[in-house]
């Protein structure tokens, strides 16, 4: 893994240039091909960018991203740049326009250095239904590196970029940092413009961040939140401000924790960490606190009912006529019917129907509305929780990373990979992930913090905290 702050004193002390990095950094990547954690690589403009940036530097104008190597998960749109979603329905597509995000990390300096490998269309939590074949976690590429944001916390796990965008809308970011352990950061929804962000499930979507350092996520959440007209789910908040505050570490603080009902899904040595963190916690002067949510066996359900359903609507412009894969059809074969079924994978099939079954007429009542209004139970929880905690602290995920195939043939078992990360999603608050130890086989573990709407700079300030005290 590498760091930006020691890229910026290397380029300060004059030992490297931006453009020389930027080069290893693309050596490096094809001497990675096997990970295979990129679809797109952009080397010629990077390189372009790295010229600018070194320029900058010498003048001392740099701006506040500047030479920072970032990656980009490829459900977000890059101007003249492939963005596929990792499916062979959207496998040449070249959008006209770059998302809000991808604007401002221009504007601020940023290199892209490429589009990174996916679930299809955002839809895995284990990086195996890509259309351009699955990713392998750096740390064994027997493991999966976890989905659906994989080929990003791939990247950044093996030294590739400094950081890489992801998306999250069950835990498809904080996961795959667990599995691959680093950091990884799903902001309050809402902070983060979504605008050029091609949906899934348009409620739960959130763009966030997966780097090897606290200090790189703060630098660029700062840059990309704060309000976008192009996006009415972007909230009319200036930007987040979370940099110079960082290191100001609370002397006192109350953390919510899970009753051990709940933590009966983690494996041996997932729970055993978490309890050695709490001790840890306790010692560093934190009051623990149990906390009590209602229907948490509904976690799972009323996501996958809510995200299937908005998946079923969004998807459903990828039809074979306006843009995209078209079948190649016979006198007889209906245009939109065959295109679908060729351009999809098996597992967006899956979603597609179950999204469509639970808003047909006889079902929307008994499975839809429940949903939403399970969803607001969940909301209602986490209010209660924080009126008596600053931040809940839980496991990422109930196990390390797992084998290929390993969970493909029973999806429900896959879906349970996001037990523990789907509720921040269905409540809009902030979570991330911090990695803490190696299990016996050498595979990282995760905890999670998350804590109320809107408190992202707190969230921030906390995970640079206890990830300097927990971690082994």
């Amino acid at each position: 893994m590498i760091s930006y702050n020691d890229f910026l004193n290397d380029i300060k002390s004059k030992k490297i240039t931006s453009f020389e990095f930027t080069s290893q950094i693309f050596s490096k990547i094809k001497l990675n091909i096997e990970l295979n954690a990129f679809i797109t690589i952009t080397e010629e403009s990077a390189l372009n960018q790295a010229k600018e940036s070194d320029l900058r530097f010498k003048e001392g104008t740099q701006r506040p991203l500047e030479g920072m190597i970032i990656a980009i998960k490829d459900n977000i749109s890059t101007k003249d740049i492939r963005t596929t979603c990792a499916s062979k329905m959207l496998e040449n597509y070249s959008p006209i326009y770059d998302a809000n995000v991808i604007t401002r990390i221009k504007e601020a300096g940023g290199i892209i250095i490429g589009k990174t490998n996916m679930d299809e269309f955002a839809m895995g939590s284990s990086n195996e239904t890509s259309f351009f074949g699955s990713v392998k976690n750096p740390l064994n590429h027997n493991k999966i590196p976890g989905g659906s944001s994989g080929g990003s916390a791939s990247a950044v796990s093996s030294g590739l970029c400094h950081l890489a965008l992801g998306s999250d809308t069950g835990g498809s970011i904080r996961q795959p940092a667990s599995f691959c352990g680093i950091y990884g950061y799903k902001p309050s929804y809402g902070r983060i413009s979504r605008y050029g962000l091609i949906a899934f499930a348009s409620s739960l979507d959130q763009i966030g961040f997966l780097s090897a350092e606290i200090d790189s996520i703060s630098r660029i959440t700062d840059v990309l939140s704060g309000e976008d007209e192009k996006d009415s789910t972007c909230l009319k908040k200036p930007n987040i401000s979370s940099l110079d505050s960082l290191n100001n570490f609370p002397s006192e603080f109350k953390v919510g924790v899970m009753g051990k009902d709940l933590l009966e899904k983690c494996n041996s040595e997932v729970y055993e960490t978490y309890c050695e963190s709490i001790e840890k916690i306790k010692a560093l002067g934190g009051e623990i606190v149990d906390v009590d949510f209602r229907f948490t066996e509904a976690w799972i359900p009323t996501y996958y009912i809510l995200a299937t359903a908005e998946a079923s609507s969004n998807l459903s412009r990828f039809d074979g006529v306006r843009f995209g894969f078209r079948a190649n059809l016979s006198e007889k074969q209906k245009i939109y019917k065959t295109t679908r079924s060729q351009g999809f994978g098996a597992e967006v099939k899956r979603r597609i129907m179950t999204g469509t079954y639970v808003l047909s007429s006889g079902y929307y009542d008994a499975y839809y509305k429940k949903a939403q209004q399970v969803r607001r139970v969940i909301s209602d929880d986490y209010n209660t929780a924080f009126s008596k905690v600053d931040f809940i602290f839980i496991p990422t995920t109930p196990s390390t990373a797992f084998g290929f195939n390993e969970k493909s043939a029973d999806p429900v078992m896959m879906y349970l990979s996001d037990f523990f990360t789907a509720s921040a999603n269905l409540a809009g608050i902030p979570g991330i992930n911090i990695p803490i130890k190696n299990n016996s086989e050498g595979m990282p573990i995760g905890m999670q913090i998350q804590t109320k709407h809107l408190d992202d700079e707190k969230l921030l300030m906390f995970a640079n905290f206890l990830g300097l005290k927990l971690k082994n």
